[in-house]
């Protein structure tokens, strides 16, 4: 039988060798071997064409020297070692994870039998979710080293198309903030507005967080770690005031589950006419009026306890910025420069 690679060496002794498809033409560099690795490759090449059920069996013994569990460990294994990584709200995202349809098909696969087919099919049946955790999930196995190769490189993975996201205007809030009729909640959207943060750090927040000698409120995120510092405005703090003076400063809310908090916003928005905003819009809003104004990127960032300088502006990237023309900014030079020699 033909064999269909075969093995040239350009240049005299010292030359690299080459393994040339007679299929296509094509032509690979085997790199800097001797002439019996370079015919050492050549002969697994063709073996694999004749016997690939074969090859498929010595790659697990080679795999299965280094890693006895690669034959039989499943996706659900991998998940259950994500999810021992994580804590608080992420963890009940993760949780969360495991209830979507679209992926039970995947739990009791052998990883290293998993096809990219099967991950195209789950992606298709699922939602942004699915897409969004399966990724994260694959990279993990990645990692790892539960799967020797990415079973879909960066460009094969099917798009993600996130809904619609906006930021609350503020004749919204205002609406929504006169139209509340409890005190605690309305005072919660209120400090949403100016404090930005997520919906479940505000409401987690305790009166110890503000520092009143320096008018500044420092918190930790919940999701990430990071730690966010806001100086208080004249608003902020008069509104802090109100609040109470130790423990949480909602202590109803900061005992009701995030999603009902949610809902709970939804419904009040559904019937004041509002559509199309959730409690994360506040944050939303608070990145787009930041840049707005002209607030220094690495400011806003801490005041929102951002870590990435991407997430940040994918928050604030619908802001309406206008762009001064250049003479606005020559005469602004001029005026500054003169100012400093007088």
């Amino acid at each position: 039988m033909q064999t269909r690679f075969r093995l040239i060496r350009r240049g005299s002794r010292g030359g690299t060798f080459y393994c040339v498809d007679s299929a296509t033409g094509k032509r690979t560099s085997l790199g800097k071997v001797s002439r019996e690795e370079a015919e050492e490759i050549l002969l697994a090449k063709n073996r694999a064409l004749r016997q690939p059920a074969l090859n498929v069996s010595i790659a697990r013994a080679y795999l299965a020297a280094s890693d006895t569990g690669i034959g039989t460990r499943t996706w659900q294994t991998a998940f259950e070692q994500v999810m021992s990584t994580k804590a608080g709200p992420t963890l009940d995202r993760w949780k969360r994870v495991a209830a979507d349809r679209a992926l039970a098909p995947l739990w009791k696969m052998v990883i290293v039998e998993t096809r990219p087919e099967h991950f195209l099919s789950i992606v298709s049946k699922g939602t942004v979710s699915t897409n969004v955790y399966l990724r994260r999930l694959h990279s993990f196995a990645l990692d790892m080293g539960f799967l020797p190769w990415p079973l879909l490189h960066k460009r094969q993975w099917p798009r993600i198309k996130y809904g619609e996201r906006r930021a609350i205007t503020p004749e919204e809030h205002r609406i929504i903030v006169a139209g509340e009729p409890n005190s605690e909640t309305r005072s919660y959207y209120e400090l949403l507005w100016h404090l930005g943060g997520s919906q479940t750090d505000v409401a987690m927040l305790s009166a110890e967080a503000t520092d009143w000698t320096d008018r500044i409120l420092t918190y930790r995120r919940g999701k990430t770690g990071t730690t966010a510092q806001v100086h208080l405005g004249e608003q902020t703090a008069a509104l802090l005031a109100k609040l109470p003076r130790t423990g949480p400063l909602f202590p109803r809310l900061a005992q009701v589950d995030e999603k009902h908090r949610a809902k709970q916003f939804k419904r009040r928005c559904i019937r004041l006419g509002i559509h199309g905003i959730s409690l994360h819009s506040y944050r939303y809003a608070w990145a787009e009026r930041a840049k707005e104004a002209g607030y220094p990127e690495r400011f806003a960032q801490q005041a929102l306890g951002h870590a990435s300088k991407a997430v940040h502006r994918a928050y604030a990237k619908k802001a309406p910025v206008r762009v001064p023309s250049l003479e606005e900014y020559e005469t602004k030079g001029r005026g500054l420069h003169h100012s400093i020699q007088s």
